[in-house]
């Protein structure tokens, strides 16, 4: 399972991707998935809201995840 990272959510762990390998406690859902992202870095706490794709569409804290799947997290995005 792959996840990539977009804008400040890549600044927040330091890198644009990281995998859950085979043996990693990988998350069931994407609202597990957010828990994990918080616990591991609190920052993710302080985003008002996060997009979570799964498999370049849009998902619901309800998605079930899969070890195959490619996830993107989307921060908020201001423009101007």
């Amino acid at each position: 399972m792959e996840v990539l990272l977009f804008g400040i959510a890549k600044d927040i762990v330091g890198r644009s991707s990281f995998r859950f390998e085979e043996g990693d406690e990988m998350p069931k859902s994407v609202s597990e998935l957010k828990q994990k992202l918080n616990n591991s870095f609190p920052d993710f706490g302080k985003l008002s809201s996060l997009a979570v794709a799964v498999n370049s569409e849009y998902a619901e804290d309800a998605k079930i995840l899969s070890k195959g799947d490619e996830i993107a997290i989307i921060p908020p995005v201001s423009g101007g």
